[in-house]
């Protein structure tokens, strides 16, 4: 969870502190006011860790931490602080900011963590985003999104020039036709009788647990939580019920596997066959959810009945829980539609996030409308990558 006022005052203290020059006494009066751990190199609380460099200029290429070490704190916002004559630098330097693995790397791999990362391998921009103070809220909801696994493994094949394991959706021209007429057919999808009827069946669901999901809302872990409301919602085992038991007992929780599927919920009608995909929004806290792996995408909307929505689950601090069903094409959610190009590899073209407060815009004043050409210029961009 990203604290503002925490990192805030980090930041404004560091930069108070130009011109010090000095890397020991710097992280020596961090460490004292902000009550910080100190292991090793690493210094450490509850809502942030951080490493100390020195060097002659912001271009650094020092060896900064190894990736084992980094394990640790990836669940927390980790910075680099670098020390120079003239004044200090801060950056982020989570899992999913690193560009590869330099130093003693040869044996990294998915099952073998080994190496660590110099000053040079930390992304300084990241989709087009500054990785400075203004951006640092945005970028770690942005890695909250993705396990450090999954990071693992763009960083094995980053590194070791591995080719990597997925697959790149290479449509047919009948199939580039069905994908570009999915824009058409969500919109018919949206004015017709099965709409209502996937609406109402995914809020009787909801409506089923949501004093589970008002107590799921507050986990801190953003994957997790996330899973746990997907699996209330659409699961119905055994499972389950333990689940809703360990919820209301506060009785630590059941491993929850959810299956990596484009969507969390399939129903199939006469016309339509629609995937739906749950996303939570804690409307108190900043998010910018993980969207869609966009060749499991193209590879869905392929298919001639194929209708992608999106299913918003928001709660509120007062646990109350509103909902919206809609297209993935909906003019407010495309707007905050954005492609990570970051994790487009030679096998895949990537994923995408969507902006929290799109989700909340969604929710809070729906606007039912989709911009034709806007959807047709984004699958455009999506097959073009």
């Amino acid at each position: 969870m990203y604290n503002r006022d925490i990192i805030e005052q980090l930041t404004q203290y560091i930069f108070s502190q130009n011109g010090i020059a000095d890397k020991a006494l710097l992280q020596s009066s961090v460490q004292q006011k902000f009550h910080l751990i100190k292991e090793r190199s690493v210094f450490y609380c509850e809502w942030f860790s951080i490493r100390f460099c020195k060097a002659a200029t912001r271009n650094f290429g020092n060896t900064v931490l190894s990736l084992s070490v980094l394990h640790r704190y990836d669940d927390r916002p980790f910075f680099v602080c670098l020390v120079t004559p003239a004044r200090n630098y801060l950056m982020l330097a989570n899992a999913t900011f690193l560009k590869k693995i330099s130093h003693s790397s040869q044996a990294l791999r998915r099952d073998n963590i080994k190496g660590s990362f110099n000053g040079s391998d930390i992304m300084r921009v990241f989709e087009g985003i500054e990785n400075t103070p203004e951006n640092f809220e945005f970028l770690y909801t942005s890695h909250e999104n993705y396990t450090f696994e999954e990071n693992l493994e763009r960083l094995v094949e980053a590194t070791n020039h591995i080719a990597p394991t997925g697959k790149r959706f290479s449509p047919t021209e009948s199939q580039i036709c069905s994908i570009y007429n999915a824009v058409s057919r969500a919109a018919s999808f949206l004015h017709s009788e099965e709409y209502q009827i996937l609406n109402d069946d995914l809020a009787h669901r909801v409506h089923a647990v949501e004093s589970e999901i008002a107590i799921a809302a507050f986990i801190d872990n953003v994957n997790l939580r996330g899973r746990i409301i997907e699996y209330l919602i659409t699961a119905e085992d055994d499972l389950k019920a333990t689940l809703i038991g360990c919820l209301h007992a506060n009785h630590p929780l059941p491993k929850v596997f959810t299956s990596d599927n484009l969507g969390d919920y399939e129903r199939e009608f006469d016309h339509y066959l629609t995937e739906t995909d749950i996303k939570t929004k804690i409307l108190f806290l900043s998010s910018n959810p993980k969207a869609y792996n966009i060749d499991k995408l193209l590879s869905f909307l392929s298919t001639e009945k194929s209708v992608y929505l999106i299913y918003v689950v928001a709660i509120d601090k007062d646990r109350t829980i509103q909902t919206r069903l809609c297209s993935m094409f909906n003019r407010q959610l495309l707007s905050g539609t954005r492609i990570m190009k970051h994790w487009a590899g030679r096998n895949s073209r990537g994923v995408t996030q969507y902006d929290g407060k799109a989700l909340e815009s969604v929710v809070e004043n729906f606007d039912f409308s989709i911009d034709p050409d806007a959807a047709q210029n984004f699958l455009s961009a999506c097959l073009n990558l």
